[in-house]
């Protein structure tokens, strides 16, 4: 009797203890924010407008440094269709055979030239695993606490992770959606973020 209740001791112990380390790993949120990254992947792009349902899928460099983001934006051949910078005073998007457009910030310029609204701005925090919430929070994501809605409207669910288990996890798949901007209905957003080193 005294031999059985020590191994069911012993199993409720070994329970406890591998309970402690999966919530600690699924509690474990992303890594501090840094200032400069640089990272590729690939984004998809669904909407409806006038009626018609629209989509396309492109593939994008980001270098984001102090005080500038760079975005190139590629077709799947590899191709770069447009190049957009921001500044903290404009942000400009320049296409192939076709002048430079600027206007004072990002989100108008993607709306006017791409046709949908590219959220650079939100990309910042979004990449990284982080948000402002519609309260005006601060969010950071973790894989066990991977939804939000942030301030300006998107419903944001980090999907999947690069290592789910390390102790600051990465996003590797980002899904944004939002109901309406403009003209632009049912918006949805996928991102697909590189692993280093990974084309």
């Amino acid at each position: 009797m005294r031999r059985r209740l020590s191994l069911l001791a012993l199993s409720a112990a070994f329970i406890t203890l591998a309970g402690c380390a999966t919530t600690s790993t699924n509690v474990a949120t992303v890594g501090a924010y840094r200032d400069s990254i640089d990272l590729d992947g690939r984004l998809s792009v669904n909407y409806q407008k006038s009626g018609n349902r629209e989509s396309m899928t492109v593939n994008f460099d980001w270098a984001q440094h102090p005080g500038r983001v760079d975005v190139t934006i590629a077709n799947p051949l590899g191709q770069t269709v447009a190049t957009i910078e921001v500044t903290p005073q404009s942000a400009t998007l320049t296409q192939a055979g076709r002048a430079p457009v600027t206007e004072a910030d990002v989100d108008t310029l993607s709306q006017r030239t791409l046709g949908w609204p590219l959220p650079v701005s939100g990309l910042r925090d979004w990449l990284q695993g982080y948000a402002v919430d519609a309260q005006g929070q601060r969010f950071s994501a973790s894989p066990a606490r991977n939804e939000v809605v942030t301030q300006d409207g998107w419903r944001l669910r980090f999907v999947e992770w690069q290592d789910p288990n390390a102790a600051q996890p990465a996003p590797r798949v980002i899904h944004a959606t939002r109901a309406a901007v403009g003209d632009i209905q049912d918006l949805e957003i996928r991102i697909v973020i590189n692993q280093a080193g990974q084309g």
